[in-house]
């Protein structure tokens, strides 16, 4: 029986896999690679499966499941394998005394993903404790060790990795301050759930804790029982443009490389998709996660064609309101919104 792409992701959405590999270990995800590349075939790798939609029709290739288990702390450095669990990285380097990814506790997904999205939350990225990556180059053959400069961060959710097949990233090193009390908090929401001022410290075993209260609220933590954490977390990416159009003065804006970043959450809510928008809609199998705007959820049943037919509805909307045009923050294979 063909293994189902919906089955590996955390949306539920995909058709099958003509051939499906877990990889157990870097050699045999080199492997697997290198053999469908030589043949040919196309490739589609998964880690957790977090941030991916894939068509009805599936994947006419071979889709590979990173499951690469090594974890190595050894005093301030961490060096973890692209298919570790992410939340299963923060809890073992909390519980080793390390600080500094609690902020990133409980997103779902693997190692792997982190770089590739710049992965960022309550005032945290990624990129602020990352030392290396180990990148497998599709095109040279070759295992390449990365420093950040070459990741390419610096505008919002973007990297080197992103949009792009050539890399695959192997593992992930870290590098993170010793003791058991956070950086600095910026993040207003997360200070005042701890009860401390912005800027502040907290113990790190506290600051996980509120982190994991606000995402369980918002929805944000994997629930197989909850259709509001059927989703990729954030469905469209915070479009940063070079000039605001009058429309959207309003919209908070912040700082970024390539101009300025407005918030999507603000302008999908303000252009008429409030939290739990569509339930009502066609069928009801998509909809705005209920506790925030900024998700599509399947409901349950629902298939790719509809999360597509449903981001478009909520693109062409908040594009006739605000003249700005949203688009996806997460991977779409074989499926578009136009």
């Amino acid at each position: 029986m063909a293994t189902m792409i919906a089955d590996l992701t955390t949306m539920r959405l995909g058709g099958p896999a003509a051939e499906f590999a877990k990889a157990a270990s870097t050699d045999e995800l080199i492997t697997a690679i290198r053999d469908a590349d030589a043949a040919g075939q196309p490739v589609l790798v998964v880690g957790g499966g977090s941030n991916l939609v894939v068509g009805d029709d599936g994947f006419d290739g071979l889709v590979v499941q990173v499951a690469t288990p090594g974890l190595r702390i050894d005093g301030d450095h961490v060096v973890a394998d692209a298919g570790v669990e992410w939340d299963d990285l923060v809890v073992a380097t909390l519980d080793a005394g390390l600080a500094g990814l609690e902020p990133l506790s409980g997103i779902p997904g693997s190692v792997g993903g982190t770089p590739v999205q710049n992965v960022g939350a309550y005032g945290t990225l990624t990129s602020d404790f990352l030392e290396t990556v180990s990148v497998y180059d599709r095109v040279s053959g070759a295992v390449e060790v990365w420093g950040p400069d070459r990741c390419g961060f610096g505008s919002h959710r973007q990297s080197t990795f992103k949009h792009t097949r050539r890399y695959v990233v192997l593992s992930v090193s870290f590098r993170l301050a010793e003791g058991h009390s956070s950086l600095p908090i910026a993040y207003d929401a997360l200070a005042q759930r701890l009860g401390v001022a912005a800027n502040s410290t907290a113990k790190t075993s506290d600051v996980r804790a509120a982190v994991l209260a606000l995402r369980g609220e918002r929805g944000m933590l994997l629930d197989e029982a909850d259709h509001d954490t059927w989703s990729v977390g954030s469905f469209f990416i915070n479009p940063v443009l070079s000039e605001v159009p009058a429309q959207a003065a309003a919209c908070p804006q912040y700082p970024d490389p390539n101009g300025v970043k407005l918030s999507a959450a603000w302008l999908i809510h303000r252009a008429g998709f409030a939290p739990g928008y569509g339930r009502d809609r066609d069928n009801g199998t998509v909809a705005l996660s209920s506790k925030h705007a900024l998700a599509v959820t399947n409901r349950g049943g629902a298939t790719t064609a509809d999360v597509m037919r449903f981001a478009a509805h909520i693109r062409d909307g908040v594009e006739a309101a605000f003249g700005v045009r949203l688009g996806p923050e997460c991977d779409l294979v074989n499926c578009a919104f136009g």
